[in-house]
């Protein structure tokens, strides 16, 4: 049959089907990519911008450890480069085992490991082995992407709204009701974006509320709720900020915990993608056949680097001293720098830093007039506002989702200099003075 040119459709047209999947359909591209290549835009054009955009690490301020360089290039020459084992090469996965059992005192055995490529099949493995279409997800609100994940695995996201009072992180008198009949809780400590990061008491709590209720599903028969725990930052805490975990504090959670972690933050390797899971011994090799479908693997080469580096405790101790001091010196200046712009009166507040790369930063703007007349209303309007104005990127918290119009943004220091941040302070003060009511 010959289609004559009026018989055809264009792709995309009122008149045309749908082409994509319900789920790519209504999918949402990541809202602090979007932002980020708009700074990228900029900066290429020669705009002055401090970048506290993206949570990575750019490798003029922050270097990979030398050893595990070294290691990587050795393991190259070597001819490492062909497929790995499908959950991770047998050597990587008992040094994470060591590693967690000297750093965190955490006992999983190889077999209870897989590794991933980066830290995000592991959630995005968690979601899909656990959670069925149409399961409960909790998550606090603000958080890293689970409402993204939640529309991957067709699950139905309970938000749950934390705010500055408690570090924006969940209490459990936030969490008790909608824990019941939830297939999964999906925490984070130090938390992305705000910096913050769980006491023992707090979590503690949150687990006993998880036992209670697996308690009530095991005498009915039920299935089991779970706590997925990224703790990718785990390394990154300061001063009085002592890093606190499921099983650590209630070992009952040992069959309910999936701990989501990686290389990514602590070594500033977030190119070079190794991450992990470590579970229950029932669910991580299902875990293993998931991503071995997918092939979200880690390379071969950067595995065997990696464990050559985690089995290398004073280097990795003597980094980690390193990395966390330059990151700290960063979020110490914002902090100290927007305490001093509310101390003059202007319209400025931060939460001091527990862990991460971040701060947590309010800019109550809405209301106010800039020099041109035009209102600000919303935290898209007050993010151009402060970027035009001071050339200070920022991301807003309904990047991780967010739906109030508070003020509050994310700023991540992994990429930008001691000098910047010092230089962008008075553009910054500049443009606060500069709003009318």
């Amino acid at each position: 049959m010959t289609h004559t040119a009026s018989a055809l459709v264009e792709p995309g047209s009122a008149t045309s089907a749908r082409r994509t999947s319900a789920m790519a359909d209504a999918l949402i591209g990541s809202e602090i990519l979007k932002i980020a290549a708009e700074i990228r835009a900029m900066r290429a054009a020669g705009t002055a911008v401090c970048n506290l955009t993206v949570g990575d690490f750019d490798s003029a301020e922050f270097r990979i450890p030398k050893l595990f360089e070294a290691g990587i290039e050795e393991a190259l020459r070597r001819g490492e480069t062909n497929y790995p084992p499908s959950d991770g090469i047998p050597s990587l996965r008992e040094a994470v085992s060591a590693f967690y059992k000297r750093g965190l005192g955490l006992d999983y055995p190889s077999s209870s490991i897989v590794v991933t490529g980066g830290s995000r099949p592991g959630i995005y493995a968690t979601y899909l082995t656990l959670v069925d279409p149409g399961d409960r997800v909790v998550y606090p609100v603000p958080s890293w992407n689970n409402n993204h994940y939640c529309h991957l695995a067709g699950a139905v996201g309970v938000p749950v709204v934390c705010g500055p009072e408690a570090s924006f992180l969940p209490t459990p008198e936030l969490l008790e009701r909608p824990l019941r009949g939830a297939r999964l809780l999906a925490l984070n400590s130090p938390l992305n974006p705000a910096g913050t990061a769980f006491d023992d008491a707090t979590l503690g709590a949150i687990c006993d509320l998880v036992l209670e209720e697996n308690g009530r599903r095991a005498a009915a028969g039920e299935r089991p709720l779970y706590v997925m725990y990224d703790q990718v930052y785990w390394m990154l805490t300061f001063g009085a900020t002592r890093h606190v975990d499921p099983v650590t504090l209630r070992p009952a959670m040992e069959p309910y915990t999936i701990y989501v972690d990686g290389i990514s933050k602590a070594f500033a390797a977030t190119g070079v993608r190794v991450g992990w899971v470590a579970g229950p011994a029932d669910l991580v090799p299902r875990m293993s056949n998931f991503l071995g479908h997918v092939g979200a693997w880690a390379p071969r080469a950067e595995q065997v680097a990696t464990a050559q580096m985690l089995a290398a405790t004073e280097a990795v101790a003597a980094y980690r001293t390193e990395i966390t001091t330059g990151i700290r010196r960063r979020l110490d200046l914002l902090h100290d720098g927007i305490l001093a712009l509310q101390r003059d009166g202007l319209p400025a507040d931060a939460i001091a830093p527990a862990g991460a790369i971040y701060l947590s930063a309010r800019f109550p703007l809405a209301g106010k007039r800039a020099r041109d007349g035009a209102a600000l209303r919303t935290n898209e309007e007050i993010r151009q506002y402060l970027l035009r104005e001071a050339g200070l990127a920022l991301v807003p918290f309904q990047a991780f989702g967010a739906t109030d119009d508070s003020g509050w943004f994310r700023m991540s220091v992994g990429a930008v200099s001691p000098g910047e941040i010092e230089r962008m302070l008075p553009r910054l003060r500049e443009a606060l003075r500069g709003l009318t009511t």
